[in-house]
């Protein structure tokens, strides 16, 4: 039988692609990816949230294909249900998929004000008002899943769905230089060691290409 493949877009800048590539990691299914290219016209329209709906990634697997995050999640959670993608509790559940689901459609003052840029830093970054509500939900959020659970990940010693949304939170926070309170930069260290964060990261880095229009100046 044919090898799942992922199909996703440029490591550097998008956070959409990050997130499926983690969740499908998280799972386990063994996968091919595949990569389009920066500026591909509908990849690029993504990037930019110019486009109308997300279709990348998309995961195809034994006839099945799946092209939204959340959707992605759901499945691999259906088809590698050992990963532990979910809490076993009930209302962790629950909660697990709300502040997923949040994140997925939600915030869009920070995902426009802070883009995801791996290669970038940029200290001392200006962050608006409205960038900062966001900001501030988030850790919100965090704060409340990493005091109920113990950490360190979101819903305590396993890897959830959650995590792997957040992930790219986690580099735009490393990317503009947002301070954030010592329980809530221990869990932003964890997710940046894990080694799939590490390996997306490194091949980030290669990327040849740059997008212009998010290569931050001040």
């Amino acid at each position: 039988m044919a090898k799942a493949t992922l199909t996703i877009s440029s490591k550097n800048y998008s956070s959409w692609s990050l997130r499926g590539w983690l969740l499908t990691k998280f799972s386990g299914l063994d996968f091919e990816e595949i990569v389009t290219a920066p500026d591909d016209p509908s990849a690029r329209a993504e990037i930019l949230l110019l486009s109308s709906s997300i279709l990348v990634p998309c995961l195809r697997h034994e006839g099945a294909v799946v092209w939204d995050t959340l959707a992605i999640a759901e499945y691999l959670n259906e088809v590698m249900p050992d990963a532990g993608l979910l809490p076993d509790d009930r209302i962790q559940r629950a909660h697990c998929r709300s502040i997923s689901g949040e994140i997925h459609s939600g915030f869009t003052t920070l995902r426009a004000s802070l883009p995801v840029n791996l290669k970038g830093h940029f200290p001392g970054f200006k962050i608006w008002s409205r960038a900062q509500a966001d900001i501030d939900r988030v850790w919100l959020i965090w704060r409340d899943c990493l005091e109920k659970s113990g950490g360190p990940f979101l819903f305590g010693e396993r890897r959830t769905m959650a995590d792997a949304m957040y992930a790219p939170v986690v580099t735009r926070f490393v990317t503009y230089d947002v301070k954030l309170a010592p329980p809530l930069k221990a869990y932003a260290d964890t997710i940046m060691a894990m080694p799939e964060m590490q390996e997306w990261i490194a091949a980030a880095r290669e990327e040849p290409a740059e997008i212009e229009e998010l290569e931050v100046e001040y």
